[in-house]
């Protein structure tokens, strides 16, 4: 008589394959996830960017604010809820300069990113963040 089923060793090496396959596909897409938030936070900023000069040509003068403001016709943050949102967004007078010339859109993440930390956008174009590699800021 046949012994119908899987044997221990065939199940073992089902789970070893398995094994093998999560951690290659795990790290990989942590990764993306990531790349993802951050796409979605420039996005933001650069919405939040658009705001401000829509703003500057009605009022002669950009808007500062924080990310905890409430009642202004600003992008807070990414997404459609800050608790669904990859990144508050503040703005604030550039470095050396008053809100009425030029404004920073800081976009902060609200999850772990080791690679870039803030990031930015100036009035006049002007990209930068801050982190360990500041290459991956504006690109993935």
């Amino acid at each position: 008589m046949k012994n119908k089923g899987f044997t221990l060793i065939e199940l073992m090496i089902v789970v070893a394959v398995l094994g093998i396959l999560a951690a290659v596909a795990l790290p990989s897409y942590s990764s993306y996830v990531i790349r993802s938030k951050r796409t979605e936070c420039r996005a933001a900023i650069m919405q939040v960017m658009q705001q401000q000069e829509r703003y500057f040509t009605q009022q002669n003068s950009y808007l500062a604010y924080t990310s905890s403001a409430t009642s202004i016709p600003m992008l807070q943050f990414s997404g459609d809820s800050l608790a669904n949102s990859a990144c508050t967004i503040a703005s604030a007078a550039c470095s050396g300069s008053t809100v009425s010339a030029c404004v920073v859109a800081t976009g902060t993440p609200r999850y772990t990113d080791t690679v870039v930390a803030n990031i930015t956008m100036q009035s006049d174009g002007t990209k930068g963040c801050s982190g360990s590699d500041q290459a991956k800021c504006w690109k993935n």
